[in-house]
């Protein structure tokens, strides 16, 4: 496989976590919650969207082969 598609598609996976954990943070604090409270919810989203992401892969990685 190209080195440069798994770079840029590594890329945009770890963009989309760091996004979604920002948005998560930011609507917990937004919501009341303290900075820690934020920060726990931010890191929950962020490690959720690459265990999702690994899940996906994994998935893929089967059915294609």
């Amino acid at each position: 496989m190209n080195v440069a598609l798994v770079l840029l598609t590594t890329a945009l996976v770890l963009l989309i976590a760091v996004l979604a954990a920002a948005g998560a943070g930011k609507l917990a604090r937004l919501d009341g919650a303290t900075y820690p409270t934020a920060l726990t919810h931010a890191a929950t989203a962020f490690t959720a969207v690459l265990t999702l992401a690994t899940a996906v892969t994994g998935t893929l990685a089967v059915l294609l082969t």
